[in-house]
This record gives structure tokens, C-alpha cells and sequence, in this order.
């Protein structure tokens, strides 16, 4: 499989909605995962990530204008132990109760489908990094409706054990723009990273739509200590 420019994946995609990006640095060193949020309605782009413990949340950037919060207010990222999570909604607690009491990342997500938003039935994206004595493995997983079926949902799980250096994997919620949204397709895209946190962060931020785009964080963990760096972006400041 050929490594595509996240770069370009981006700048040619005017709504990919959210997405996320797990990978290892070129030069080995680091674990690298990216959380990005976007928004066509007032609702969806009145959002700023902050951090909350070693994970972050998102929060109304104006309460005032908050209309729905049922979709939009959640846990992004928490960290359980040695393990990250990284999701677009609030089946980053389902992953993290699951897993609390040792059931898989796949076990976790059987009780959750793609949320409840006919016509789009966006789907639910997820991730996760365990990284333990030197090694980095992690997975992704999407769970979306059949061809916009809301009957029907199909669940799908990548496993990428020992993560290779240079090397990143994209997921995102929409394939593109549309309307109804149409959900991603396929296998998540290997995409290429950067061994440097803030050179990474402004790329994928420069490159993501500019009407569109609300939020984004990006966190490099070093996969021998576990000690990371945070970088969050947002667009209402």
C-alpha cells in the first residue's frame, strides 16, 4: 500500500468531518495519534477542545449558543493505564469501562452503533495505542450504518501490531461532503508523519478546510518512557 500525503488527503477534502490519525514517528521513537473535529451547523462549530486530566473533553466555546449538546459534548481522548483512547464521541467512556474490566477494544464497542442523526447516520471512529516495554501497537475501529440503513449496522476492526516507523493510519467519519454525508469507506488510509510534534500539528491544521474547521489535537508519546507532549488548536479562541 502506497503512503499518501495527509497533507493532500486533507486540502482535497472539504468535509471529512472528524477524524484521527495513529501512527509511529519516522524515527521510531515516538507514538503518534491526531484528533480532528469540523462543523457545518452553528452547533457543531461553537466547540474548542481543552485538556482534562491526561485526556481532553470538548466545551461549548459560547454557552449561550449551545442548542444540542446530545452529539457534540464528550471525551474525545482518555488514557487508561498504558493504553490511549481516542474516539469521536462519549464510546471513548463505553471503551474505557470496557477495557477497566477487561473486555477487548472490539468487545467494548458491540454495545455502541453509529449515532442517531438520520439521514447521515455518522459513524462512530475509534482508536487505540498500547504501548508496554518498548512496544507500540494499536487499532481502529469504525461502526456505521448499511448504505445509510439505520437498521443495519456494520462493524469493522484494524489491528496494526508493531507499528512501523514513518508509517500512520486515517479514519475519518465522512467520505466526503454531501447530503446526505456519505460515511468513509474502506481501510483507513496510510498516511505519512512527521517526527516533529509542532511541524505536524501545523500541517494537518493548515491543511484541513478553513470554513469547516473547529478543532484539533495532536499528542506524541514516547514509546520507551511513555511520557508525551499535547498540542490542541482552536479555532474559536
Amino acid at each position: 500500500m502506497e503512503v499518501v500525503s495527509i497533507e493532500k488527503e486533507l486540502r482535497e477534502n472539504a468535509y471529512p468531518g472528524r477524524g484521527i490519525v495513529i501512527g509511529r514517528t519516522p524515527d521510531g521513537t515516538k507514538a503518534v495519534t491526531a484528533y480532528f473535529i469540523m462543523g457545518r451547523s452553528e452547533n457543531s462549530r461553537n466547540r474548542v477542545f481543552v485538556e482534562d486530566g491526561e485526556g481532553i473533553r470538548t466545551q461549548a466555546f459560547d454557552p449561550a449558543k449551545l442548542t444540542d449538546p446530545s452529539l457534540i459534548i464528550y471525551a474525545p481522548v482518555r488514557v487508561l493505564g498504558n493504553k490511549t483512547i481516542v474516539t469521536n464521541g462519549d464510546q471513548t467512556d463505553t471503551i474505557y469501562e470496557g477495557m477497566d474490566k477487561q473486555l477487548t477494544f472490539e468487545q467494548s464497542l458491540r454495545t455502541r452503533e453509529f449515532e442517531p442523526d438520520g439521514p447521515n447516520y455518522t459513524p462512530r471512529i475509534s482508536g487505540i495505542l498500547h504501548i508496554e516495554n518498548g512496544n507500540f501497537n494499536y487499532a481502529m475501529s469504525i461502526l456505521k450504518s448499511n448504505n445509510g440503513n439505520p437498521d443495519s449496522c456494520n462493524r469493522f476492526t484494524f489491528a496494526y501490531q508493531n507499528a512501523q516507523a514513518g508509517e500512520a493510519r486515517f479514519i475519518h467519519t465522512y467520505k466526503c461532503d454531501g447530503n446526505p454525508l456519505p460515511s468513509f469507506e474502506g481501510e483507513p488510509t496510510l498516511v505519512d508523519v512527521s517526527d516533529d510534534i509542532d511541524a505536524y500539528t501545523e500541517l494537518l491544521w493548515s491543511s484541513l478546510n478553513e470554513d469547516n474547521k473547529v478543532s484539533l489535537f495532536v499528542r506524541y508519546i514516547d514509546i520507551q518512557t511513555g511520557t508525551y507532549e499535547t498540542r490542541i488548536v482552536n479555532k474559536n479562541k
